[in-house]
């Protein structure tokens, strides 16, 4: 392929079988991924990982850390720092206890995959080290299941500091995928005194690399990446600083974006409104252009 465009072998067949009415399309799981800056000489990069070629879901893809909400995050009122939780009810075009949840698996995943942690124990403070064995344990509890975000928070007396999050776009996995997504993407700067390290079990490399550097290495099919990451690292290039992208994030659209297939003539057209460059003419013999 002339770039690094995820695309699973079994797209065309599944396609097929939604045109035709034999796939039922699968229920979305919501989700949350966060595009963690940090500004250097050259400009802001950005901290991305390195899926294991053995995952089942975009396996040798570059992401960025994230996963799926928490159910236990909807309820349990945690201390809470930034815009009300109504705020982002509004913002997300959720309910209140979802866009608490939702809020609540930015966070969480960026300290489970990346050990950087946006919480404090006021307001107005970002913890800093987190890489001490007890710290450890907790982050493992909270990648095994065994520890909920929000009870997370509770034992440490911390503060949720949604006002380092910037709600930047929203995509949903295609329906004709098996593994579906409702993913909203945040963007946040990397707090003082706070270092990234791979705590992933699920990749296997990570990066600080410049937006225009990685689109440049997608293009090159040098790096593959699912055409969310792709799409937002191309928006991310126009800013000079982490903080003017957290500056944009109020006003950036977040319009679910879905792929679409249709049927023409003697081929499957698969396209992402608004992001041409990922439009695929799938051959009803199955290979792609």
């Amino acid at each position: 392929m002339a770039n690094g465009q995820w695309f699973p072998q079994d797209w065309p067949e599944r396609i097929r079988a939604l045109a035709e009415g034999t796939l039922t399309p699968v229920v979305p799981k919501r989700a949350a991924t966060v595009m963690l800056l940090k500004d250097t000489a050259a400009g802001p990069a950005v901290h991305m990982l390195r899926r294991r070629a053995s995952m089942a879901f975009a396996g040798g893809a570059y992401a960025y850390p994230g996963g799926g909400v928490d159910p236990r995050d909807d309820d349990h009122q945690i201390r809470w720092a930034g815009p009300t939780r109504a705020w982002w009810s509004r913002r997300l075009a959720v309910t209140e206890t979802e866009a608490q949840a939702i809020v609540c698996a930015a966070v969480r995943e960026t300290y489970e995959e990346a050990g950087v942690l946006l919480a404090g124990e006021t307001p107005d403070s970002v913890v800093g080290d987190t890489t001490g064995a007890d710290w450890e344990a907790d982050r493992e509890a909270l990648v095994a299941r065994d520890l909920s975000f929000a009870e997370f928070l509770e034992r440490r007396g911390l503060v949720l500091r949604s006002d380092l999050l910037g709600a930047w776009t929203r995509w949903i996995t295609p329906e004709f995928e098996s593994r579906r997504y409702d993913t909203w993407f945040f963007v946040a700067a990397l707090p003082a005194g706070q270092r990234t390290r791979n705590a992933s079990t699920e990749a296997d490399r990570t990066v600080w690399i410049a937006p225009a550097d990685a689109a440049s290495a997608y293009d090159k099919g040098e790096l593959l990446m699912m055409p969310p990451t792709i799409a937002t690292l191309r928006q991310l290039t126009g800013y000079a600083a982490a903080a003017e992208a957290l500056a944009a994030a109020p006003g950036r659209d977040l319009t679910p974006v879905l792929a679409r297939a249709r049927l023409d003539g003697e081929e499957i057209v698969l396209s992402w409104p608004g992001h041409e460059e990922f439009t695929k003419h799938i051959p009803t013999g199955g290979a792609t252009a």
